[in-house]
């Protein structure tokens, strides 16, 4: 059973509505409050709006080095429980069976729970190298908030030699996942009665163009390759997931949207496989201007966080599995913060309490064996870092 000092943090962050439409300011000012109260000093990396804010602070070594060791990451928000069926309410965290239920129980407020009800432990312990707590915001719309968390930590020099980023692995160290890449073209034809075509730029047919496009490199991926078996899905998967146009069935769709996005391999030349599909869409932007000037069609990046893929041979894996987590070769699909941090220089695993399996359905869940595993991985981890008794005394 977890410590009641972690349940009562994991429960007291839950009980904050922290969905990315919302504010997670009052859950910042309730960790900037504790972590204060331990004479940490943790900085604000707030959005540009001001309405959220990354948070970063820092438990120095015992000399009082705060560059170099390990950054414990994890996200603030959650997502929706829109139109979801819970047994019981998603923000009123409930024990049943074993398991905590609550939105944000898996993904991911148990791991920074656990995080936070052992930083008094951190603040007390003779650490050899410093120990970095991360926090963002708006990771389920994009990986967003991270962005200036890391350049933040980079700002400031700190370096560390290591990133543990808490999705919920089942306690699983992950070394790789796939890059997230988010699109939303908007093609712009002319209107006309659907009985004068000749008059009208219709739209939603430029945009199937499109979509036939986006759906014959989907096959070539899946066909050609590259590929990497340590990934359910081996391959860079492209897929067309929403489209919107049209006004009337007697009118020539002036406007039509269409969203896609690829899941790439991080062997994929990212920028050469984007300006593929703005070549398409000027491609097929100019053959609208032959007959109707005005017409556009226009690419947007609406999200997009870099793929992972650390070596087996790194520090930071086998850290890890010393501090009890399970080793593994296995790679998911869906996407997290951690090739940021990578990017940055930073040697980043995924491993974390909970199954992704329970992340945004109705009745997230995780098992409360999951927290005690995590209790005692930060429990190694901080010993670890730790000046040995007979270290100091020899000092």
């Amino acid at each position: 059973m977890p410590a009641d000092a972690t349940m009562e943090q994991i429960e007291r962050l839950i009980r904050v509505d922290t969905t990315s439409r919302e504010t997670n300011l009052p859950l910042v000012d309730q960790v900037e409050a504790d972590l204060r109260a331990l004479g940490l000093e943790p900085v604000r990396v707030p959005s540009e709006d001001g309405r959220k804010a990354n948070l970063l602070a820092t438990i120095p070594a015992a000399d009082g080095t705060t560059t170099g060791g390990i950054v414990l990451s994890g996200h603030t928000d959650v997502v929706p429980v829109d139109g979801q069926a819970w047994s019981s309410e998603p923000f009123a965290p409930e024990v049943r069976d074993g398991r905590l239920y609550a939105r944000g129980s898996a993904d991911m407020k148990s791991f920074i729970g656990v995080v936070l009800a052992k930083a008094p432990a951190m603040v007390a312990a003779r650490l050899a190298e410093p120990i970095h707590l991360a926090l963002s915001y708006d990771e389920e719309v994009g990986c967003v908030g991270a962005i200036g968390l890391v350049d933040e930590i980079a700002r400031r020099g700190i370096a560390p030699r290591g990133c543990v980023v808490g999705e919920p692995t089942s306690m699983r160290i992950v070394r790789g996942h796939k890059s997230m890449n988010v699109f939303r073209v908007d093609v712009r034809g002319l209107a006309a009665h659907s009985s004068l075509t000749p008059q009208g730029e219709n739209a939603i047919v430029a945009a199937a163009e499109l979509v036939r496009f986006v759906q014959g490199v989907a096959d070539e991926m899946r066909a050609e390759g590259p590929f990497d078996e340590g990934y359910v899905v081996p391959y860079t998967s492209v897929s067309v997931n929403r489209i919107d146009g049209g006004i009337a069935i007697n009118t020539i769709p002036a406007e039509c949207t269409v969203h896609f996005e690829f899941r790439a391999l991080t062997t994929v030349d990212h920028d050469a496989l984007v300006e593929r599909f703005r070549a398409e869409c000027r491609r097929i932007e100019a053959g609208m201007q032959e007959r109707h000037p005005g017409a556009s069609v226009t690419l947007t990046t609406t999200a997009a966080a870099p793929g992972v893929d650390t070596p087996a041979d790194a520090d930071i894996v086998a850290l890890a599995a010393a501090w009890g987590a399970e080793p593994s070769d296995d790679k998911v699909t869906y996407g997290t913060e951690a090739g940021l941090f990578a990017n940055a220089g930073i040697p980043t695993v995924v491993c974390g309490p909970g199954d992704i399996a329970q992340a945004h359905a109705p009745d997230e869940f995780i098992e409360l064996d999951q927290i005690d595993a995590c209790e005692a991985f930060v429990d190694r981890l901080v010993d670890a870092l730790s000046i040995a008794p007979a270290a100091e005394e020899t000092a």
